[in-house]
C-alpha cells in the first residue's frame, strides 16, 4: 500500500491561490457592502492578507527569475492594463488614482536598485524615495514598495523580514489610516492574518503552472471588470 504524506507546510502556489480567492471576494465585499457597517468592516479583514502576500513573492521573484528586466516590464504592463478596471469600479478619478500592480511594479524597481553593486548608497536612497513618491497614487503606495524592498533585503532572514513587515504596516499605514479616515478602518489590522501564512511557507513552490504564472497578472484586471459588470447591473 502506499503511504499518504500530508505536507505541514503551504507551497507558494496555495498561498497564491489564497491570496487570488482573499482578492476576489475582498474587492466584492469593498463594492457591494457599505464600508462603515458591521458588516463590511468583519468582511474586509481577510481580504487585507493579500498585499502582503504579493509583496512578498515579488521580492522572491527578484532573486529567482531569469530575467530582471522582463519580469519588471510585466508588471508595468499589467499595471497600464488594470489601470481603468480599476478606476472605473471604485469609482475613482483615473488621473488620481491606479492599481496596486503599479505599486508592485514600483516595489520590484526599488528592490532592483537596493540589490546593485554599482549604486552609492545615497543614490540607493534617493531612488528608493522617488519610488515611494511614484507608487503614491496606487492602492497600497509606498506600503507596498517598502514591504517588497525589505523582503528582499532580509531573504532568508524570516524573523527580520516580519519585524520589518509589522513596522512598516503598524506605523506607516494603520495608525495613519485610522487616524485619518476613523476607526471603521482598523480592519487593515487583518494585515498580521498574513504572518502564520508567511511563516508557514517554507520555500516550496508546488507543482509548477505556466497557468498559475501568468494567473495573477491575467486575473487581476479580469475580475474587476466582471466585478465591474456585476455591478452595473445590480445597482442600474
Amino acid at each position: 500500500m502506499e503511504s499518504t504524506t500530508f505536507q505541514k507546510d503551504l507551497s507558494s502556489n496555495a498561498l497564491k491561490y489564497i491570496a487570488l480567492i482573499a482578492m476576489f471576494f475582498d474587492h466584492l465585499f469593498a463594492g457591494f457592502i457599505p464600508q462603515e457597517t458591521v458588516a463590511g468592516f468583519v468582511l474586509r479583514i481577510p481580504g487585507r492578507v493579500v498585499a502582503p502576500i504579493f509583496s512578498y513573492f515579488i521580492a522572491m521573484g527578484y532573486f529567482y527569475t531569469s530575467n530582471i528586466t522582463k519580469y519588471i516590464e510585466r508588471l508595468v504592463i499589467f499595471a497600464a492594463i488594470s489601470h481603468f478596471p480599476y478606476v472605473l469600479y471604485f469609482k475613482l478619478p483615473w488621473w488620481k488614482a491606479t492599481s496596486v500592480m503599479w505599486g508592485l511594479a514600483l516595489g520590484l524597481i526599488a528592490l532592483t536598485i537596493v540589490k546593485s553593486e554599482r549604486l552609492p548608497l545615497y543614490l540607493k536612497l534617493a531612488l528608493v524615495f522617488v519610488c515611494c513618491m511614484l507608487a503614491y497614487p496606487a492602492d497600497w503606495n509606498y506600503i507596498a514598495v517598502l514591504w517588497i524592498v525589505f523582503f528582499g533585503i532580509f531573504r532568508g532572514k524570516l524573523n527580520k523580514q516580519i519585524i520589518s513587515f509589522i513596522f512598516i504596516g503598524l506605523f506607516l499605514h494603520i495608525i495613519p489610516e485610522i487616524s485619518n479616515l476613523g476607526w471603521h478602518h482598523a480592519y487593515q489590522f487583518g494585515i498580521f492574518l498574513a504572518i502564520p501564512l508567511l511563516v508557514m511557507y517554507k520555500g516550496r513552490r508546488g507543482k509548477k503552472s505556466n497557468l498559475l504564472k501568468w494567473g495573477f497578472y491575467v486575473f487581476y484586471p479580469v475580475h474587476l471588470i466582471i466585478l465591474y459588470m456585476l455591478k452595473y447591473i445590480v445597482f442600474t
